[in-house]
């Protein structure tokens, strides 16, 4: 069989593994419901910084596709349905517009920013939180911006996360096949230094203590790679950035052992959540060539038990839990939760203050 009949056919077969949800998003979501009743809901503000283009054809979707020229920011609320009346770890997609904020996930507020807007509604939520935590998301493949944003706040409000949520979307097509994957993958790699400019904004700010990076799928390709380039220019990644949870990293991973060394021994403490029945990463991997990713190894195989070993990673295996092995780490946080919290009780804690940012983070 042919190299471009076998990639076709993971392509396609991507389409039924990578899909965040059964059904879509409806387009134009992220128009602010009117009058809503959020009487009883959970309400999630999310910061913004994207790589995408302003959405002109419709002005609900806020960012479309279209990879940008330049960083744009936003400040979006979302409304989550009381807890006894949806299923944590999923999102609950409105089937029409407007949604029923008793009911669905709604869009509260939206609102483009500057910079210095940006920078000011930072420094507000550092301060009224208290903490001065950060928690940065970097999504995957195949994530329209009005998906990664609901996607997003579920993550912040069933993990009961302490701290500042700030979403880095980069322009995914949101539609599955091979060359949105490739188009994905480019974009992907080329929004590095955009989020390594992001980093640096947020460790700037006086009233941000600690940021935790948190990557999911193809998003952890910038991630590590703008770590590891602050690393080599800076000699350090900075203070501020604390722990990095890479969530099934669709990443090489060989190229994942060379950037670990490159960063050096002052870098955060990394967790890596893996499952071995990831079939979207399996398909990834054929499309590659074959490449081994990071995130559907077997912890227990060597070399990479002596690699995570010696390296300090602490490595979650999700593999049997709740959910779509891609995502099941945001799925089924509490059993995710679960897990780091008997990680701590057995002396690894992820920072040196025991604060637990971790579980703010799943």
């Amino acid at each position: 069989m042919s190299k471009i009949h076998l990639s076709t056919i993971a392509a396609v077969a991507l389409a039924l593994c990578c899909c965040a949800c059964g059904s879509r998003l409806p387009q134009g979501a992220l128009v602010p419901v009117a009058q809503a009743d959020t009487a009883g809901t959970s309400i999630v503000p999310v910061l913004v910084a994207t790589t995408r283009k302003r959405a002109t054809a419709d002005a609900g979707d806020m960012f479309d596709r279209e990879r940008a020229d330049q960083v744009s920011y936003a400040s979006i609320t979302v409304s989550i349905p009381p807890d006894d009346g949806r299923k944590i770890g999923q999102v609950q997609w409105p089937t029409s517009l407007p949604g029923d904020p008793r009911q669905s996930f709604v869009t509260v507020s939206g609102n483009y920013l500057d910079k210095q807007s940006f920078v000011a509604a930072l420094s507000a939520a550092a301060k009224q939180t208290g903490h001065g935590k950060v928690l940065v998301l970097i999504h995957g493949f195949n994530n329209r911006f009005d998906e990664a944003v609901y996607r997003f706040a579920q993550i912040v409000h069933d993990s009961k996360a302490p701290a500042t949520p700030v979403l880095f979307s980069w322009p995914s097509r949101g539609v599955v096949g091979l060359a949105e994957y490739q188009y994905d993958l480019e974009n992907a790699n080329t929004s590095r230094d955009a989020l390594e400019r992001l980093l640096d904004t947020i460790a700037a700010n006086a009233n941000v203590k600690q940021i935790t990076v948190l990557c999911h799928s193809m998003g952890c390709l910038p991630t590590l790679e703008t770590l590891r380039s602050k690393a080599i220019q800076a000699g350090k990644i900075g203070a501020k950035v604390r722990n990095v949870l890479l969530v099934a990293p669709d990443v090489d991973v060989n190229v994942f052992r060379t950037q670990m060394r490159q960063m050096g021994h002052a870098r955060p403490r990394f967790a890596l959540f893996l499952s071995q029945d990831d079939h979207a990463l399996k398909l990834s991997k054929l499309i590659s060539g074959g490449v081994q990713r990071l995130g559907d190894v077997d912890p227990d195989q060597e070399p990479y038990k002596t690699d995570f070993q010696h390296e300090g990673i602490l490595v979650f295996d999700v593999t049997g839990l709740r959910g779509s092995a891609h995502s099941r780490a945001f799925e089924d946080v509490t059993s995710v939760v679960g897990m780091i919290e008997q990680r701590f009780a057995e002396g690894q804690p992820m920072t040196d203050d025991k604060s637990v940012p971790v579980k703010a983070s799943q």
